[in-house]
């Protein structure tokens, strides 16, 4: 190994353990420092992380690591969502029209198992679990820690702090309360929280459902949504408002109403889950918000990444994918600018700012289109439409979910961009008629790129005023 900067990494989540690794393989000390337990030696918590989508940007990661195909193996596969509507029809809406693209359900545990075991392996790399973060000298890259067994208190001293801490990042925070320091801050939560349930396997181990699926129950307010794990059960979470619902999460308070409120809105759901009524009471309802910051260094010695940086609400599945392309971009960064962390902090939070930003609102929209949109007959049309010109026209159309989700050399930004055209343009045509079925489908895909490009000439018009 060669000698290099000592680098302390605080948060030993998927961000940190994967940061940890990528930087140890560099040739840095790295000690990676964690609040919680060792979860591999404790029993994970029922209801406190949704389910995770693991798609392009987030394997382009594992596989700069060198970990990809190990995290393959605890990955099941998922073409598109299955919605399901009140009276238990079923319409599988696939993700691309490409046969070779899917989404991976993944096991958060698993995989943060995986990458831990695989930092631990290096020899250059020191793990400490239950050391809460209690403050950090943003000046002099050092941070107090207080070990939750002993009680007693540590400082740890580092060439460098990365805080990949999480949305409650305690260097975050450290950073807007240092008073020598002009940090901006925002965090906006949704109206809506969450509840992770559970439908169990059956008796011999099997699927109680299809497992090639996100399965969704779209209904307007509300939402319940579903991923297969390896044991043949399925994560189940629901998203439903506070309040000001006729069934909301702060009425839903006896065994009698929830499974009124299943029977009338997921029949289908609740026939697949015997334990409902006692899980719904168990597990915890969780807030939903998004965390946008800057800047995200502090004296060319501390660096944010991750949801310490910018925290994402779920519903495009890329809170973790985005997480690991911060730690493929600060690779490259390193490559062009190593041994000059001010250039590498600047350069990276330039590259990364505007593509997270536009991750995050991206995000807050597939919220509503998923909840709301996608159970309407002119949003399936919209879906149909746009399979069709991928599965046609491979090199020529990617939807904006494909852009996002499956194109990790475009950016986030620019899938935002072009993809919203795209949204606008067809359903624009759609609804004034412009499509008819007498078109060839070459033809509507003209039209279509034709109003695309004439949006997108009109928003760089806009913007530019």
């Amino acid at each position: 190994m060669t000698n290099k900067d000592h680098i302390l990494i605080i948060g030993a989540g998927l961000c940190g353990s994967l940061l940890a690794l990528r930087l140890a393989q560099r040739g840095f000390k790295i000690t990676l420092v964690e609040k919680r337990p060792d979860l591999r030696k404790i029993t994970q918590d029922a209801g406190r992380s949704i389910n995770l989508a693991l798609s392009d940007r987030g394997l382009r990661g594992l596989r700069l690591a060198g970990v990809d195909k190990d995290a393959e193996k605890l990955c099941i596969p998922m073409y598109g969502r299955m919605l399901h509507d009140k009276e238990s029809n079923t319409f599988l809406s696939k993700y691309s029209g490409r046969d070779n693209q899917y989404i991976n359900s993944i096991s958060r545990p698993g995989l943060n198992t995986l990458l831990l075991d695989a930092a631990e392996a290096m020899s250059n790399v020191e793990i400490l679990f239950n050391q809460g973060c209690e403050a950090v000298d943003l000046e002099n890259a050092s941070a107090t820690f207080k070990d939750y067994e002993t009680k007693k208190e540590i400082t740890l001293q580092g060439d460098i702090i990365i805080g990949t801490d999480g949305a409650g990042s305690m260097v975050r925070r450290s950073m807007f309360q240092h008073r020598k320091f002009l940090f901006s801050f925002s965090q906006q939560w949704l109206t809506h929280g969450y509840k992770e349930l559970e439908i169990p396997a059956t008796t011999d181990g099997g699927y109680r459902t299809d497992k090639s699926a996100l399965h969704i129950w779209p209904r307007g307010e509300d939402m319940l949504i579903a991923l297969p794990n390896l044991d043949g059960s399925f994560t189940v979470t629901l998203f439903a408002p506070y309040d000001n619902s006729k069934y909301c999460f702060n009425n839903l308070t006896t065994k009698e109403k929830v499974l009124e409120y299943f029977q009338n809105e997921y029949p289908d759901a609740l026939d697949l889950m015997p334990t409902l009524a006692e899980e719904f009471f168990e597990n915890p309802t969780g807030p939903l918000g998004t965390i946008k910051c800057s800047p995200w260094n502090c004296y060319s010695k501390t660096l944010l990444m991750g949801d310490a940086a910018h925290a994402i609400v779920p519903f495009y599945g890329q809170g973790m994918n985005a997480s690991f392309e911060d730690v493929v971009v600060f690779d490259e960064i390193l490559d062009k600018y190593e041994g000059d962390w001010s250039a590498v902090f600047s350069e990276y939070e330039k590259a990364r700012k505007l593509d997270t930003d536009a991750i995050a609102d991206l995000a807050v929209d597939n919220f509503h289109e998923m909840k709301e949109h996608t159970a309407s007959p002119l949003f399936q049309q919209k879906r149909k439409l746009e399979t069709a010109f991928e599965s046609e026209f491979s090199e020529e159309y990617y939807s904006k979910y494909s852009l996002v989700t499956f194109n990790e050399n475009i950016s986030y930004n620019e899938a935002m961009k072009r993809g919203r055209a795209q949204d606008k343009a067809i359903l624009n045509l759609l609804d004034d008629g412009n499509l008819s079925d007498d078109l060839s489908l070459r033809e509507k895909l003209d039209m279509v790129q034709k109003e695309t490009e004439d949006i997108l000439h009109d928003d760089a018009v806009v913007g530019n005023l």
